[in-house]
């Protein structure tokens, strides 16, 4: 758990860069500086975390470390990428970009769950974006609307799948609540990240997927898939004829963020300097503009605002997961 302690602790040590905009961050010395660091993802290469992790780890070399690479390490909804930081030196060295999904969500839908908060040190925001229900031609063309594709649905139950990039995660959820919601029995198919299950539903292979609406905007413009409804509490400047579900009559309103972290463990000192190198590029215009191709808001934020959100987003998802009784096996 991401105890009250723990956050007290990193709060303390951190206050005092909470307040006005991000810490200027000088250039480490040659000496200093490591000769290697990465990244870890725990989702393949191409996604938006991949695209994200790499803009930042180009504008990080040379600066946080001689050389900066990213290291997928897909599997298990995103966990894999956790217990490999976890297992990780806390010099700094080892850094993560995840959704907030892996720490906020899954430690109440996994009851088997093999790391905790406390072996996660929150760094720096990295961006916020919307998840969004697409459909691909595993459905007839006549599939407008979020109605239609319902309507197909309980016509065809046996066809009622959808996909997701990770069991327990919140796209996940969003699915089941809808299911719920419209009386339909959709069955979910948890995939390894997003892009083996778009390549699923680009080829036909499931009729729905509910992701990132970034891992959208390529082939939404191509005419390949329908994005049909996002669960933000307001439309998407990215996507914004797409209507929400709030406005569909379904009381869904979420967003997800990733986030950098590193090894429970690292100490104060370490995390301070990794979070103004993070600041410092996740701040430059650049990448700013380079996320909006893929559907983030990039938005940096100190270690303590970090730990705060987080927080948040655990006491809130805790409450809603045990009122629905949703599981990483719904």
């Amino acid at each position: 758990m991401f105890t009250r302690r723990r956050f007290t602790q990193l709060s303390a040590a951190l206050l005092p860069t909470l307040g006005g905009a991000p810490a200027a961050w000088a250039q480490t010395s040659k000496d200093a500086m490591p000769d290697m660091a990465r990244i870890i993802s725990g989702f393949p290469a191409g996604g938006t975390a991949d695209a994200l992790a790499r803009r930042v780890g180009d504008r990080m070399r040379g600066q946080y470390a001689a050389s900066l690479v990213v290291d997928n390490k897909p599997g298990a909804g995103g966990q894999i990428g956790i217990l490999n930081l976890r297992d990780s030196p806390a010099d700094g060295t080892s850094l993560l970009i995840t959704p907030s999904s892996m720490l906020s969500i899954y430690p109440y839908t996994y009851p088997k769950l093999r790391y905790t908060l406390d072996d996660v040190a929150p760094v720096s925001l990295g961006a916020m974006f919307d998840h969004g229900l697409a459909v691909g031609p595993g459905v007839p063309d006549s599939v407008r609307t979020l109605a239609d594709l319902l309507d197909w649905m309980r016509a065809n139950p046996g066809s009622a799948n959808y996909g997701s990039p990770g069991a327990g995660s919140m796209p996940h959820m969003v699915g089941v609540l809808l299911g719920q919601f419209s009386k339909i029995d959709m069955r979910h198919i948890a995939y390894r990240g997003t892009v083996p299950g778009m390549q699923d539903l680009l080829g036909g292979q499931i009729p729905a997927f509910w992701g990132p609406i970034g891992d959208y905007l390529q082939h939404g413009k191509g005419g390949k898939l329908r994005v049909l409804a996002i669960a933000g509490s307001k439309r998407s400047p990215f996507l914004p004829q797409v209507p929400t579900l709030t406005e569909l009559g379904y009381p869904l309103k979420v967003s997800e963020w990733y986030g950098f972290f590193l090894p429970g463990k690292a100490t104060p000192e370490t995390i301070k300097r990794a979070s103004d190198a993070l600041q410092a590029a996740l701040s430059q215009p650049e990448v700013v503009d380079y996320g909006k191709q893929y559907g983030l808001e990039v938005k940096p934020s100190t270690a303590a605002q970090l730990a705060q959100m987080l927080k948040a987003d655990t006491d809130q998802w805790r409450g809603l997961i045990k009122q629905t009784g949703f599981t990483a096996e719904s």
